[in-house]
């Protein structure tokens, strides 16, 4: 009898964990180094074996040779590569997914401030691509770049070391 009432409160307990909710992982963290797990240096063929990004696809039509791949959730955006062989990471752009220091996508300047005290804002790019370039020095924790749009003053892309545009 004791032993029928062993299992049946082990299979409630059971039953009781399969039924909660997995509580939510936290965000990625960007830093000079790369973002979570994907980290600058690293080559294509093992960011792949590690399930963090996609398949290998041409990347700037404007140069020769480049690559990119994109990230796998729960990251959105994409790897740009050398291009050497073997293929490895050069840049990260990120659309959504992941912080630094709890700053990301939505976030204002004074946000950005607020952590990164000695980030400098480039307002050059306002002109050719309606975005502010705000730098995060080493000092800091950087280099990455925040892309702000100069419209709604929020942080759009955060890009590891820069915010590589295709001219």
């Amino acid at each position: 009898m004791a032993a029928v009432a062993a299992l049946t409160a082990l299979g409630l307990l059971a039953a009781a964990a399969v039924g909660r909710p997995a509580a939510p992982l936290p965000a990625p963290k960007i830093t000079a180094a790369g973002v979570g797990k994907v980290k600058l240096g690293k080559t294509h063929a093992r960011l792949r074996e590690q399930g963090l990004v996609g398949r290998l696809r041409p990347g700037c039509p404007l140069g020769e040779n480049t690559r990119s791949a994109r990230l796998l959730a729960p990251l959105r955006g994409q790897v740009d590569y050398s291009v050497t062989n073997p293929r490895v990471a050069a840049s990260v752009l990120i659309r959504r997914g992941a912080k630094a220091k709890g700053v990301g996508r939505g976030d204002t300047i004074p946000d950005i401030r607020a952590k990164f005290p000695h980030a400098r804002v480039d307002k050059t790019t306002e002109e050719v691509f309606g975005i502010w370039l705000v730098k995060i020095p080493k000092r800091d924790g950087g280099k990455f770049q925040f892309a702000v749009d100069a419209g709604t003053k929020k942080v759009t892309l955060i890009g590891v070391p820069f915010i590589a545009f295709c001219e």
